[in-house]
């Protein structure tokens, strides 16, 4: 997908300040050497009113998708892609940084999807200190798993 219309991209970053959510969940993947997937993902979510406001958004950054979530009745631009976030996501907002209390979960994220396209997120160590990092963001997000359950699962892991 190329990139769209011209938006300016202060307002992208506001809106973000607002209304995004920068995270990075974890599934138990027993075919996996490391067992944990790491899935970071950047979403904004608006009210039906606002999806055009989101089409464009999905344009701006040339990637993702836009899905209506039934839990919360919102329409959510979502990225999951490792790679469209290291290249589209994360330099927008090091061009146009965040000014809110979201801009120390972007840093975390950043150097998440930094470390995961890499590769190093199948590291043990490594994947250790990204939950570590990770349980740091959102600190009133829903999780699926416990930090310490994600933990013991990497300590039991026969390398």
């Amino acid at each position: 997908m190329e990139k769209g219309p011209e938006m300016n991209p202060w307002f992208v970053s506001g809106l973000v300040d607002g209304e995004g959510c920068f995270s990075v969940s974890f599934s138990f993947r027993k075919k996996l050497k490391v067992g944990i997937e790491t899935r970071p993902s950047f979403s904004i979510s608006l009210n039906r009113r606002d999806l055009d406001l989101l089409k464009q958004i999905h344009a701006f950054f040339g990637c993702g998708a836009i899905r209506y979530s039934k839990s919360d009745r919102t329409y959510k631009y979502e990225s999951r892609s490792i790679s469209d976030l290291t290249r589209r996501i994360v330099p927008h907002f090091e061009r146009y940084p965040l000014v809110g209390s979201k801009s120390k979960d972007f840093l975390i994220f950043a150097d998440v999807c930094r470390k995961a396209n890499a590769n190093q997120h199948l590291n043990r160590d490594v994947l250790r200190e990204i939950i570590e990092m990770a349980y740091e963001m959102n600190p009133s997000g829903k999780r699926r798993h416990k930090k310490k359950d994600l933990l013991r699962e990497l300590d039991e892991l026969k390398v």
